[in-house]
C-alpha cells in the first residue's frame, strides 16, 4: 500500500518541479524581452531611466466575485424571499451582503451582474421571470 502512496507523491513532486521550471523559463523569456525593450527605448531616448516606469499591477475592484459566488448569493436571496423580487432589489441585497459602499455606480454594476446570473439561471430552468408592467422584471425560484 505504501508503494502506491510513494509513487503518487513522486508523480506530484515531478509535476510541481515541472511547473517551477516552466515559471523559471517564463521569467527568463520576459527578462530578455524587457532587456530588448529597454535597449530600444534607449535608442529613442538615450537618457531614459528604466526604473522611472513603474510596474503596472492589476488589482480587481472590491465588487468582483469569485467563480460561482454571485450565483450562490442571488439564489440564496431568492430562496428566502417571501415573493418575487426585481433585479434591482436583488442587486441591492447583494451589495449589502458583501458590505460594499452603496453608490449608484456599484448598484448599477451589481444590477448588470445579477441580471446576467438571472438570465443564465432562467435559461437553465432554475428561476423564472414574471412579466410586470414596471421597469424591472420580477424573479422567483422555480419550485
Amino acid at each position: 500500500m505504501t508503494d502506491y502512496a510513494l509513487e503518487a507523491l513522486k508523480a506530484k513532486r515531478a509535476e510541481i518541479t515541472g511547473a517551477i521550471a516552466r515559471c523559471h523559463a517564463d521569467i527568463q523569456r520576459l527578462s530578455e524581452e524587457l532587456e530588448h525593450l529597454d535597449a530600444t527605448l534607449r535608442l529613442f531616448a538615450p537618457d531614459f531611466v528604466a526604473e522611472s516606469v513603474l510596474p503596472k499591477v492589476f488589482t480587481p475592484p472590491k465588487s468582483w466575485s469569485k467563480r460561482g459566488e454571485m450565483s450562490r448569493a442571488v439564489l440564496s436571496i431568492l430562496r428566502i424571499a417571501k415573493g418575487p423580487l426585481s433585479t434591482r432589489e436583488i442587486a441591492s441585497m447583494v451589495v449589502q451582503q458583501r458590505g460594499l459602499e452603496v453608490t449608484s455606480e456599484i448598484t448599477n454594476i451589481m444590477t448588470r451582474r445579477v441580471g446576467h446570473v438571472l438570465r443564465d439561471k432562467r435559461d437553465k430552468g432554475v428561476v423564472r421571470s414574471i412579466e410586470e408592467t414596471g421597469l424591472w422584471l420580477q424573479w422567483e425560484i422555480v419550485r
